[in-house]
């Protein structure tokens, strides 16, 4: 009977001591799965770990994420070109509009230089007109002096009584009616060898003189 009781406590003490074991065993086996678990995500993203953890392990394996400072120079690099091209379009439309009033500039001084060129010429040969009848109308005024004797001072005369008087009529007709006494071609009232000899001495800018002279009487 005591060795029954001796063989118990012995076969208790031995299955106590399996058991401590197996716990101490199967405590250890979770703490290295616990510790595999834990430090698996820091190998290369390898593993459950978040998204923060996977970038952090991507950078330390040298991943080709980019870093804040390369987006940020890449950034400011693309909006200096923007900027540059932008400029330069500006640039290109001032430049074409200053050539447009340039031109136009051009255009109108041209114009109000030709314009000008033709006032001055018109007022020159006004002019010229204007000195041309100035003296001949006082040649005119001089060769009538020998014509005043018969058609009156004032040209309202009838010479001999016949002639009508040179005043009232046209310069045209007047020179017209000279040139035909010196031709011979012309005897009104028969006084054409009378005036023949009054003009023969006469050129034809005598005769366009006097003729110009008497139409403004």
């Amino acid at each position: 009977m005591k060795k029954l009781t001796v063989l118990s406590m012995i076969a208790a003490a031995l299955l106590l001591t399996a058991c401590g074991d197996s716990s101490t065993g199967a405590e250890a086996k979770a703490a290295t799965e616990t510790k595999t678990e834990t430090e698996a995500p820091m190998k290369c993203g390898e593993g459950k770990c978040g998204d923060a953890m996977k970038k952090e392990a991507a950078a330390k394996c040298g991943g080709d994420t980019k870093s804040s400072a390369d987006e940020a120079k890449d950034a400011v690099s693309n909006a200096a070109e923007k900027v540059k091209a932008a400029a330069s379009e500006k640039a290109t439309e001032a430049v074409d509009a200053v050539k447009e009033k340039a031109a136009s500039a051009v255009d109108s001084v041209k114009e109000t230089a030709s314009s000008a060129v033709d006032s001055v010429k018109s007022a020159a040969a006004s002019a010229t007109a204007a000195v041309a009848s100035a003296v001949n109308a006082d040649a005119g005024k001089a060769l009538y002096a020998k014509c005043a004797g018969c058609h009156g001072a004032d040209g309202k005369t009838k010479a001999m009584g016949k002639a009508n008087p040179v005043a009232g009529q046209s310069a045209a007709d007047l020179e017209a009616h000279l040139h035909g006494y010196k031709d011979g071609t012309r005897n009104a009232h028969g006084m054409g060898m009378l005036m023949k000899g009054q003009v023969a001495s006469m050129s034809d800018d005598d005769m366009k003189a006097v003729a110009a002279y008497m139409a403004t009487l």
